[in-house]
């Protein structure tokens, strides 16, 4: 019996070890990053064992494990991925951005930093946030997608100029725009155009970024010193990993639109407006007697009584269709000892509106190679050429889009194909068949960079970078376009910027006792740039056959400069962590500039802040809920340097009179001129739950910004009319929210997403002798917003007469507003009402993946702001001009008791069209700002022809705008002026395009 039951054990041992063995299977595969990159490096582990292992050079991993075990595949920086093992034997990964952020290395200016020790305010976005957007500029990728980052684009030109507001204005007289350091170099960022603005960075070419880390509080940006007070954007390129080879390719075609068009009467309507606007002007006899002469005019001999006249859409000619390509290659690898990373990229954009397009071409080349353990070297290179057609401005009689001021009466082109002359106004057909303007940018910029340890816990880096902006415009106006009184004009211009940087600094590195971390870094850095402008203007050429300078016969304008700047500086920063739990760290950078006065040339800006990590305290750290909670807090200051090279000194410029040479004085000196000081406090929560699926932030900020440069009015008897000075603060105070959640992590689905809200108001506290500082329609106010909108308030219209109305706002006796109305806009009062600036900005990106497909879309919204669409006293005049009208004159007052908003109609009566609130819009919006549908062919497929992934998508850019502006876009702003003003001005601004485009990515 004993032999029996012996041999039955024996049996079910060996059936259930046959069981087990027969479970247990070999996983082999590889680990592709978001891009399809190979990954080495990344830990496989089988979970609940201790069976783990690499993934090799080649990113690819071998390990047993038995059906139903779940292997996990984790890698700094990147979010863990969870597999259960099946049936398959081959067991592909691509891992994405952690979502949580909390184990993420951020870029923080001369060093690095893990996010989840950081005591700063630091934005992140990777590769994989701002890859196969459909947009030539990569400033527009970053909408929606960092708290408290607003991103305008100018208006729908291709090379619009782009605008990133960092919490908010930080400034009035100087510069806005945050400082742009590529791989350590600070860019030029100058807008070199002589027309319309346009974005300096079109240059960079998105397929090359690894990484956009955006410096957002005084801490993190003060190791910028006088050049961080708008925020710090630092662009990481892209460098090869060990490994063999591996080649990437990305082609995508595309078509553009217009995101919004407006509606406008048509030529029966446009006749019935005007004899009706006539008529109550002049009468019925004279008034029919000047409509009709007008439409005479208008139709070129048409028989309009008898209804042959023209319907000429002139919307739909001077807004088109566009298209973009774009194409880029690139190779990465490496050896033990050398990485690279070559790429090249392509792209060409024809714009939505007519006459506007970009060509780009792009390369680089990144190699690090380490000759020992102690020392590495090596240099990161970048050329580009950016050829853009370019029209003029938004103020500008030819430009394409003040055509819709052109009445629909009027023919476009003249019956042999011509455009027709003998339009009301300048006809831009014409100067788009017989003008050009032409753009070319070049640039170059590259740094060298060495390391060499000293110790293992010393290393000292030197870094030498250089930037050349070099820039072309050439222009000719032949004899057959608008406003061309002689035979032909042409314009030349040139402008080369070369800035030379180098860095040299320390870093001490130690952990002692497992409990205390030191991380000191010392260093200085020295920049110098140099600028030299020239152009030169001609008239009088042989024929339009013959259109560069030196055919004009006669040269009427030429002028050429000569600028420079240097900043020389020393930093330091250090990072304490005790127990990885108390965090500490403090820095400051010591600025000398030659933009200031002899008396200021130096400024010292100084930085601290400190976290607690209380998720690694006892009474939380076995909390099944909380995953991680930080508080930190930081105060800061940092300078704003961007003003002209030689704002201190007095000036003196050439004048010549009766062919003598002479000069004359033009700028009072001012030895005490010094940086704008920005100072600001920030306190923070970084938080995460269920094992980090859900995590985020939330701060609150205080911004202050002290010695405001203004021009301050002197006596005539000094003979300068301003002088620059330092006076005046603004204070911008705000909230920012982030939430990161990981919704599904399931073997073949998961599904991301990311919220960010931020809210920030902005508020003058402190103007020159407290004096109003009134610019156009707008004000600088203590008390009021910056640029708030000052103008008449429109009360509506007299339901007895039609007269347009206004509020009187006078001051009465006890301080109140005289709310009383009047059809006199002499004897209203202007009133703040509104600001250009939103007071909430925020953004929400979701990401799926089921199996091979994935999904991902950014809503961007604004809301708060104002715009004044200055373009609608002429565009919704009430028949006071003879421009078309928007479709809102159907609704005008006709007889007495008649409701409405729109005036009676009277030409040349000026009812209502005073500049007042009623061409004042709200400027909020939700745009669905990009989206992306992708399938990713399995690789079983894909390698029988040699490619380890290949992709196709489909991406759309400004795919949907949710608002209630009446105008053709919230964001459109002309682009007539750049000052900080004008951002809340529409006049005839091209609205942004909505991109749709289908693309192929692979990797071999």
């Amino acid at each position: 019996m004993k032999a029996k039951i012996q041999h039955m054990l024996t049996l079910l041992f060996v059936c259930w070890m046959a069981l087990g063995f027969a479970q247990q299977t070999t996983i082999t595969g590889s680990v592709y990053d978001a891009e399809g990159n190979r990954l080495p490096g990344v830990s496989v582990a089988v979970r609940g064992t201790n069976v783990s292992t690499l993934t090799n050079a080649e990113g690819q991993y071998t390990i047993n494990a038995q059906v139903g075990q779940t292997l996990v595949f984790t890698y700094i920086g990147l979010q863990t991925e969870e597999r259960e093992v099946g049936q398959r034997a081959v067991i592909d990964v691509n891992m994405v951005t952690s979502t949580s952020s909390l184990d993420e290395v951020v870029i923080v200016g001369y060093g690095t930093q893990s996010k989840r020790l950081l005591t700063d305010n630091v934005a992140k976005l990777t590769s994989s946030d701002i890859a196969e957007i459909p947009s030539p500029g990569f400033q527009n990728t970053l909408a929606g997608k960092a708290a408290g980052v607003q991103v305008m684009q100018t208006n729908g030109k291709v090379e619009g100029g782009i605008s990133i507001r960092v919490r908010g204005v930080a400034s009035v007289g100087a510069g806005s725009d945050p400082l742009y350091v590529l791989d350590g170099m600070p860019l030029i960022n100058r807008d070199e155009s002589s027309d319309a603005p346009q974005n300096p960075l079109l240059t960079i070419s998105p397929n090359e970024i690894e990484s956009i880390d955006i410096l957002k509080d005084a801490s993190a940006s003060a190791i910028y010193g006088s050049r961080g007070a708008n925020g710090v954007v630092i662009i990481t390129t892209k460098r090869g990993k060990r490994g063999r080879a591996s080649i990437s390719a990305n082609v995508s075609h595309g078509i553009s639109e217009p995101t919004r068009l407006r509606e406008w009467l048509s030529a029966e309507e446009y006749m019935e407006l005007l004899t009706e606007a006539a008529i109550n002007s002049y009468g019925e006899e004279d008034g029919r007697a000047e409509a009709e002469w007008l439409f005479g005019f208008l139709s070129d001999g048409a028989d309009w009584r008898n209804g042959q006249y023209h319907n000429t859409d002139w919307q739909g000619l001077a807004l088109v269709r566009g298209h973009v390509s774009d194409a880029d290659l690139s190779i990465s690898g490496g050896n033990e000892n050398t990485t690279y990373f070559f790429s090249g990229a392509y792209n060409n954009t024809d714009g939505i509106v007519r006459g506007n397009a970009m060509e780009r071409i792009n390369s680089r080349v990144n190699v690090t190679h380490e000759f020992n353990d102690r020392f590495s070297a090596g240099a990161n290179l970048s050329f580009s050429r950016t050829t853009i057609d370019r029209i003029s401005n938004d103020n500008a009689f030819v430009t394409p889009l003040q055509a819709i001021a052109q009445p629909a009466l009027s023919a476009a082109f003249l019956d042999n194909g011509e455009p027709n002359p003998n339009t009301l106004y300048a006809n831009f057909l014409l100067q788009d068949r017989h003008a050009f303007f032409n753009t070319i940018v070049r640039r170059v910029s590259g740094k060298a960079f060495a390391e060499y340890r000293f110790l293992p816990n010393l290393k000292f880096n030197t870094d030498f970078g250089y930037d050349l902006y070099y820039q072309t415009e050439d222009s000719y106006t032949g004899r057959l376009a608008p406003f061309q009184s002689t035979n032909g004009e042409g314009f030349a211009t040139s402008v080369g910027t070369e800035s030379y940087i180098t860095s040299n600094y320390f870093t001490y590195e130690q952990a002692l006792n497992d409990i205390h971390d030191v991380d000191v870094v010392v260093g200085m850095e020295y920049n110098h740039a140099r600028r030299r402008f020239q152009s030169v203007t001609g008239i009088e050429f042989p024929s339009d056959d013959f259109q560069s300078i030196g055919s004009a016969a006669q040269i009427t304008a030429g002028s050429s400069t000569f600028t420079s700047y240097a900043f020389l500086s020393y930093f330091a920063r250090a990072n304490y962590s005790l127990m990885d739990r108390y965090l500490f760290k403090a820095s400051i950078r010591r600025d000398g500039s030659s933009r200031f006065g002899r008396d200021n040339r130096y400024g010292t800006f100084a930085a601290v802040s400190a976290g607690w990590v209380l998720s690694e305290e006892d009474f939380l750290s076995d909390s099944d809920v909380l995953s991680f909670l930080k508080i930190r807090g930081s105060w800061g200051q940092s300078g704003n340097a961007e003003i002209g090279d030689f704002a201190s000194l007095g000036l003196f410029g050439a004048v010549s009179y009766r062919q003598r040479a002479g000069i004359f004085p033009t700028q009072a000196a001012n030895p005490f001129l010094t940086w704008e000081s920005v100072e600001q406090t920030d306190i923070g929560i970084d938080y995460g739950f269920l094992d980090n699926r859900i995590s985020g932030e939330l701060d609150y900020y205080v911004k202050r910004s002290d010695g405001l440069l203004f021009d301050v009015p002197l006596p005539a008897t000094s003979g300068f009319p301003t002088v620059l000075r330092n006076v005046g603060l603004l204070e911008n105070r705000g909230v920012e929210f982030v939430l990161n959640t990981q919704n599904v992590q399931k073997d073949r689905f998961t599904w991301n997403t990311s919220l960010n809200i931020a809210y920030n108001k902005n508020t003058v506290k402190e103007l020159p002798n407290g004096q109003d500082v009134v610019i156009g329609q707008n004000i600088l106010r203590e008390g009021e917003p910056i640029n708030a909108f000052y103008l008449l308030e429109y009360a509506g219209v007299d339901v007895d007469n039609g007269d347009a109305l206004y509020y009187v706002n006078s001051r009465n006796p006890d301080g109140t507003l005289n709310r009383e109305t009047t059809n006199d806009p002499n004897a209203a009062n202007r009133v703040v009402l509104g600001a250009p600036l939103p007071n909430w900005i925020g953004g929400f990106t979701s990401n799926l993946v089921y199996r091979d497909f994935d999904f991902s879309f950014t809503f961007q919204g604004e809301w708060g702001a104002s715009i004044y669409n200055l373009g609608g006293t002429y565009q919704s005049a009430n028949g006071d001009y003879y421009d078309n009208q928007t479709r809102d004159q159907l609704r005008r007052w006709r007889q007495p008791g008649d409701i409405t908003d729109v005036p009676q109609a009277r030409l040349y009566g000026a009812n209502g069209t005073a500049q007042s609130s009623r061409y004042l819009d709200g400027a909020s919006f939700v745009r669905l700002r990009n989206l992306n549908v992708g399938y990713t062919l399995p690789s079983r497929i894909t390698q029988q022809v040699g490619i380890n992934r290949l992709r196709v998508y489909f991406a759309a850019f400004n795919l949907l705008t949710i608002t209630n502006y009446k105008g053709y876009d919230p964001e459109a702003r002309s682009d007539a002026s750049s000052t900080e003003a004008s951002r809340g001005i529409d006049f005839y601004s091209a609205p942004a395009a909505m991109t749709y485009s289908l693309g192929v990515n692979f990797n071999f």
